[in-house]
Order: C-alpha cells, then sequence, then structure tokens
C-alpha cells in the first residue's frame, strides 16, 4: 500500500489565497454597523413556537457588563442595547410569528433575524408559515437560538438536542445552534451577530430606509385626520434626500417638506452627544435658540424641500377624451397602404364563390406542415421555459411534508350545538365546493364553453376573433385598449430606464443625509391612522422611491403556487401583494409564460407551472420578490403563490380562448354534418371564415349551413371530432389598493386535514 506525504502549510497557504479580500465599501459598512459611525444593528426577534421562553432570552441580552439598556419610545415592542467594551449598539425589535405583516415589514429592513426555537420541537406551524414566507421574501442574516430546556433530565435534554439539531439541518444547512440559557452564551450570540456576514434584498440596498425609532403627529390646519408625521429614525442603504418621495409601508406615497438632524439619543458615551458630520455641499440652518447647554445639541435643518426639484405625486395620467380622434387618411398614406397590400398578395386556389375574406382563412397543406413543426417546436420552448422558471426554494420538501398543515380550526365548546356551527361553514362551504367543481372543469376541459341557446353566438362572442394560429398570426397590442389604459405610464424601453437608474445610483454621491445619520423627517399630508398604528404597536417602515416608482402601470409577476396551498385561486380574485417594499391589494389576472407574443389566459392557477400574474400597480424596478397573500372570512391569511417581480409591460398580450364543441352527425371521408355547435343558420354564417380543429389534430373549414338549426357541412383532410376556436384579448381589472386591512394572527394548529375530493355529475 503506498503513502502520499501531505505538506499542511500547503493546505494552509491555499485556503488562505482562495480567500477573497473583502470590497472596501463592504468592509467600511460592515465596520460601521452597530458602530459609533453608522446605524445601530437591528435585530428582529422572532420567536418559532408558542412556547418559546422569550422574556428569559430579552433578559439574557440585556444581561451585558457595563451594558446600558433604553426602551423604545413607541412602535414595535423591543429595547435598544448600547455595550461601550465592545464599542456596539443594538436595537432589538420582536416581531410575533403569527402576525405575518410585521414580521415581512421588519425583515425588509432588519440587519439580522434572530430565531427562537423550543429546546423540544423547534417550531410550530405557525413559524413554518413565518419561515416559508421569509424564504420566498429573501431571508437576511439571521441566527438560531434556544432558550430554556434546562428543567429537562439530562437523557431527555440530550435526545432533544440530537432531534432538535437534525431537523435544523434539513431546514437551514450549516447554521448553528446557539444555547441562551446563561449570560456569556448570549454574549457570544452577541459576538456572533456583530461578527456574521450581512445578507441584504436587491430591493433595499438601491433605496434609502429606515424603522421608525420615534415619531410626532401634528395635525393640519384643514383637517385634523391630516397633518406632518415627523418620524425620526436612522438611514439606511443610501443617502436620503428630501426632494426624493417616501413610501411609508402599508399606507401609500408621501413627499417630505424638510429633514432635521436632532441628537443622536443612541450614542455609545451617555456624556457626550454624537454630532452629525457636515457636508460641504449643504447649508445647514440653525434654527435652534442660542445659548444652549454644551452638553446637547441643537436641532439643525439638513435640508428643506426645493419645488423644482422635489419629485410630484402624480401618480396616474389625466386622459384626454379628445386625444384618440381619428383624422382621414392622407393621399400618401392610402398609396403606401395600397403598395403593401400588393407586396403581401399571394395566389391561393379556393371553392367557386369564395370572398376575398373568407380566402385569408383557407390554409395550404405545405403551410400547415410546417405550422405543426413549428408548434412542435414552441412546445419544446414552453417546457424548457418552465422549467427554468421554476424557482428554488429552500426547504421545499420540508414544505410539501408540512403541507397538509395548512387549515383552519374552530374552538367549539362542548355546550354549544352543532347547528351553529353549521350556520357559520354552510355559505362558506358551498362557495369552496363550487370553486372546486370549476377548477375541476377547467382542468378536465380547458377552455371549453357551451355555445348559449337563448343568445345568438354572434352577439355573445362578438368580441372574440378567430386566428389561423395562436403563435403567428398578427396582434397588435395598442388595438382595442380600454380606458385604463390612457391612466397609465408607460416606457418606450423599460431595460434601458432601470439600467440608467442603477447606473446613476452607483456612480453619483447622492445629497442628502448620509448612512448612519439620526434624521427627523418632516412627511407632509399624512393621515392621522399611520400615527394609530404606530401607537398600537406596529412597525413603521419608511423607503424612499426611485424616479417614477409612484406612477402606475401594468406590472407582471412570475410566480408559482405555493405548496402548502391546495385551495383554488381564481383569476380576477382580490388577493394581498407583498411586492418589494410595497404591500398592495388588487385583483389579477393569469397566464402562461411563454416566449410567444401572446399568451393564453389561465382560469386558475396551476400547482404544476409557473404562471405570469398581471395587474395594474405602482411601477417597481425588480429585482424585487412577491408574495401573494388571500384573506380568507374569518380574517385570516393564506400563502397562495411565491415568486418574482418579471417586467412592467402593458403591451403584453393576454388571450381569452374559448372553444365551441360540436358532434359530427354524418360522417363521410373527408365532410362530415356537424351539429350542436350552433343553433341557428346565421351564427354558422358569421363564423364560416374561422378554421375548425379537431382534438386529434385534424384541420377543415365549414362549406355551407345545412337548414334553419344550426347544422352545417364541414370539409377536413381527415376523418373527425370537431372543434371552434376563438379568441379575445382580456386586461386586468384596475383594482390597485394600496390599504390592506390587518389580518387575524395565526394560531398554533397541528391537526391534519382530510384529503379533499371533489365528486363531479
Amino acid at each position: 500500500m503506498s503513502s502520499v506525504a501531505v505538506n499542511p502549510s500547503l493546505g494552509l497557504r491555499f485556503a488562505i489565497r482562495s480567500a477573497a479580500p473583502l470590497h472596501p465599501c463592504v468592509l467600511a459598512e460592515k465596520r460601521n454597523l452597530g458602530g459609533k459611525d453608522g446605524p445601530p444593528h437591528l435585530v428582529a426577534v422572532v420567536p418559532l413556537h408558542g412556547a418559546a421562553a422569550v422574556p428569559d432570552a430579552l433578559r439574557l441580552l440585556q444581561s451585558q457588563d457595563g451594558a446600558a439598556v433604553r426602551s423604545s419610545d413607541g412602535g414595535a415592542a423591543g429595547f435598544v442595547l448600547l455595550c461601550p467594551r465592545l464599542k456596539q449598539r443594538w436595537r432589538f425589535v420582536v416581531a410575533q410569528a403569527g402576525d405575518l405583516h410585521a414580521v415581512l415589514d421588519l425583515a425588509k429592513v432588519a440587519d439580522s433575524l434572530l430565531f427562537l426555537l423550543d429546546p423540544v420541537e423547534g417550531w410550530d406551524s405557525v413559524g413554518e408559515r413565518c419561515l416559508s414566507c421569509l424564504f420566498a421574501q429573501g431571508l437576511p442574516s439571521f441566527a438560531l437560538a434556544v432558550p430554556g430546556g434546562t428543567d429537562l433530565p439530562p437523557k431527555k435534554r440530550l435526545d432533544a438536542k440530537k432531534k432538535l439539531a437534525k431537523a435544523v439541518e434539513k431546514r437551514f444547512p450549516e447554521a448553528k445552534l446557539f444555547p441562551l440559557n446563561a449570560e456569556p452564551e448570549s454574549s457570544l450570540l452577541l459576538r456572533h451577530l456583530a461578527a456574521q456576514r450581512q445578507r441584504r434584498g436587491a430591493f433595499r440596498a438601491r433605496r434609502a430606509h429606515l424603522l421608525a425609532y420615534a415619531a410626532h403627529f401634528v395635525p393640519g390646519h384643514e383637517s385634523p385626520l391630516l397633518g406632518t408625521l415627523k418620524v425620526s429614525g436612522f438611514v439606511r442603504g443610501q443617502a436620503l434626500s428630501v426632494n426624493s418621495l417616501v413610501h411609508i409601508v402599508g399606507h401609500g406615497d408621501f413627499q417630505m417638506s424638510q429633514v432635521e438632524a436632532p441628537p443622536d439619543p443612541l450614542s455609545l458615551n451617555p456624556r457626550v452627544v454624537k454630532g452629525q458630520k457636515r457636508s460641504q455641499d449643504m447649508d445647514i440652518q440653525d434654527d435652534s435658540l442660542n445659548g444652549a447647554d454644551e452638553m446637547e445639541e441643537d436641532v439643525k435643518v439638513l435640508m428643506k424641500a426645493d419645488a423644482s426639484k422635489q419629485e410630484s405625486l402624480q401618480s396616474e395620467v389625466v386622459p384626454d377624451p379628445m386625444e384618440g380622434e381619428q383624422t382621414w387618411p392622407t393621399d400618401e398614406e392610402l398609396k403606401e397602404a395600397e403598395a403593401s397590400l400588393k407586396a403581401n398578395r399571394k395566389v391561393v386556389k379556393v371553392p367557386k364563390g369564395t370572398s376575398k375574406y373568407q380566402a385569408a382563412w383557407i390554409v395550404d397543406e405545405e403551410e400547415d406542415a410546417e405550422e405543426d413543426e413549428e408548434e412542435e417546436e414552441d412546445d419544446d420552448m414552453d417546457d424548457m421555459m418552465e422549467e427554468a422558471a421554476s424557482q428554488e426554494e429552500e426547504g421545499s420538501e420540508e414544505e410539501e411534508e408540512l403541507a397538509e398543515e395548512e387549515c383552519e380550526t374552530m374552538t367549539v365548546s362542548e355546550c354549544v350545538r352543532d347547528e351553529h356551527y353549521d350556520e357559520k361553514m354552510e355559505e362558506d362551504e358551498e362557495q369552496m365546493l363550487e370553486r372546486y367543481k370549476q377548477e375541476r372543469m377547467d382542468e378536465m376541459f380547458p377552455d371549453e364553453v357551451d355555445t348559449p341557446r337563448d343568445v345568438p353566438a354572434r352577439v355573445r362572442f362578438q368580441k372574440y376573433r378567430g386566428l389561423k394560429s395562436f403563435r403567428t398570426s398578427p396582434w397588435d397590442p395598442k388595438e382595442n385598449l380600454p380606458r385604463d389604459y390612457a391612466r397609465i405610464f408607460q416606457f418606450q424601453d423599460f431595460s434601458r430606464t432601470r439600467k440608467h437608474i442603477f447606473r446613476q445610483i452607483e456612480k453619483e454621491e447622492a445629497e442628502g443625509a448620509s448612512v448612519g445619520w439620526y434624521v427627523t423627517l418632516h412627511v407632509c399630508n399624512v393621515p392621522v391612522s399611520v400615527m394609530e398604528s404606530f401607537r398600537d404597536g406596529r412597525p413603521l417602515v419608511l423607503f424612499t422611491l426611485l424616479p417614477h416608482e409612484q406612477k402606475m402601470s401594468v406590472l407582471n409577476f412570475l410566480v408559482r403556487r405555493h405548496p402548502s396551498n391546495n385551495e383554488p385561486v381564481k383569476a380576477k380574485e382580490e388577493l394581498i401583494f407583498h411586492c418589494g417594499f410595497r404591500r398592495f391589494r388588487a385583483s389579477p389576472l393569469f397566464s402562461q409564460h411563454t416566449s410567444a407574443d401572446k399568451h393564453k389566459l389561465e382560469r386558475f392557477l396551476r400547482p404544476d407551472a409557473a404562471l405570469v400574474v398581471t395587474v395594474y400597480a405602482p411601477i417597481t424596478f425588480p429585482p424585487a420578490s412577491v408574495l401573494l397573500f388571500k384573506q380568507r372570512s374569518n380574517g385570516k391569511l393564506v400563502n397562495v403563490a411565491t415568486g418574482s417581480l418579471l417586467a412592467v409591460d402593458p403591451d403584453r398580450i393576454v388571450i381569452k380562448r374559448l372553444v365551441l364543441s360540436g358532434h359530427p352527425f354524418k360522417i363521410f371521408t373527408k365532410t362530415a354534418v356537424v351539429r350542436y355547435m350552433f343553433f341557428n343558420r346565421e351564427d354558422v354564417m358569421w363564423f364560416k371564415p374561422v378554421e375548425l380543429r379537431t382534438k386529434w389534430g385534424r384541420r377543415g373549414h365549414i362549406k355551407e349551413p345545412l337548414g334553419t338549426h344550426g347544422h352545417m357541412k364541414c370539409h377536413f383532410d381527415g376523418q373527425l371530432k370537431s372543434q371552434d376556436t376563438v379568441l379575445k384579448r382580456v386586461f386586468p381589472k384596475w383594482t390597485y389598493d394600496p390599504y390592506v386591512p390587518e389580518p387575524v394572527p395565526w394560531v398554533r394548529d397541528e391537526t391534519v386535514p382530510l384529503a379533499q375530493d371533489v365528486e363531479l355529475d
């Protein structure tokens, strides 16, 4: 047996060389975080189990040698920890796992997340739902702590520790568990939080943002319901300019009147108040009184809004009803149209008596074969795109195992009669059963509808058109647009505008309050409900907007149905969107994700494919994650889909496809008499130019109607079963609403629902 000598120093040198040095900007940002020149290290504490010892964990974090503890003035519950010995300062904010809005809002701005686990079970069903939403939105830096467990017997404690470590390894690969039962363990956890690598979402790295530390509302002169909100906090992300717009998460977009620089209340040295660095490019106005105490700094006005440079709050275009007036074409335009028609003409053999319009729908056999090959290639391309669009979700196997926990229970006492329970559930059960039936029918017979007998088909389907080929037939994206399209904004080249704005952020130094400064923002025309929400203990999160992000347009999201959701989600049903830093309600459209210029509408959110969701919403520049929630009648939120922002494109054509089915009454070699597709002679003549297709790939056309009851003679290229296809373009409804009601917090629910099968007659 041969042996190989290994030089340990060689391996050490290789490891040192392979570790790439940090960028100077990244290194400076990491050093400033939590220090005297940067914002406090913001840690969101999220208990993932109802039995997690949260008070004991917070008490241990506060018991540091020589550290000062200060309670927050308002907003989310928590405290501030100032540790001069470590030259660090932390702000801990506690969020309950059942309050999804608060958890997701804090995760948007937090530097680190501290998950508190139960020593025996780890996390419950509420914690699992919270984790799945956080993974879909984008998880920042995190740490896992296990408080408690000292009361267990030594043998059970060891077994519980092994079981918990195994569960954590599946859900959090390469994560370390920190016991939290003594002061040295809390010090070790704090050092880990301060030294770990920071992971931040891309949408917040390019925008200035802050979590409110204090807030004060000044009512306006015209109405006490509107006024100026003075929000104080530490600037994060980018420099903050007073002329940019600010978005208060869950409440809307607003303008700022001025930015002030009050004394830093969280200075590491309580005797010397930290001052703000004066910028050479701005004039700092001193509005405070002279003769102030040397131990205090006066409030300085850093910037006041400039009306000529300030961004406008206009989000919609005021349409001009006379803008669409048509004028008679000129002689030059008529000659160009005739020349283009002559160039596109071709000779085709048609039956006698066929009009020019009908002849345009007759397909040659050579074109037929070429189009079949192109459709096969297009199907392969669609499959490849669906595989490429599938999003990688961490821990998807565990989510599928726990998907059956997605249910709700009602606690009914023994003295309550079953009749009362049935009264509350009867209406919801009937609606849910009807949706299950509709989803199953749409899956079994996609796009098929019955021709109405009381209304002529030419009237019922007058907004539809027949397409020779769904993929290759032309469809002008500017044709027959709804009135709502006159209210939105559209980019000439969205990708180029996005790159230009991001390049400006990287190269140009923005004027304003620098990262780490403690500032007070004067936000104008804010409703008093924002202050009431802050007083109720909810986090107040602010983001500055990039240019054009206050304007309305058509947003397209690429999403995939969440594994834990088994309820049918119908198109145009109101959903709650968490898109980047925004939260709003809208009724979306679902369509297929393909590379073609036309995309087929889907009536339900498919569980086995990635779909595109289309809504009217304010412009947001990707990358940005998106979470779709459905609010049940009892107020609870259900995560129905996750994904990302695809593009801002009003020209994306979404086509609603309908299939009219007929029954072959008499079949000959290549002709057949078809009935039950139409019920009068006029409808047959109306749809005569539309090409017929069968489920087995046969193609044909209507030759002539027979009688007055809708029978028709059809000619095919083989023996058949016939269908007819008509299509129309659909648009989303203007249902955008920036106000999202607060949901009912989730409670622990460990019951397993029965399989839901629907019997169809």
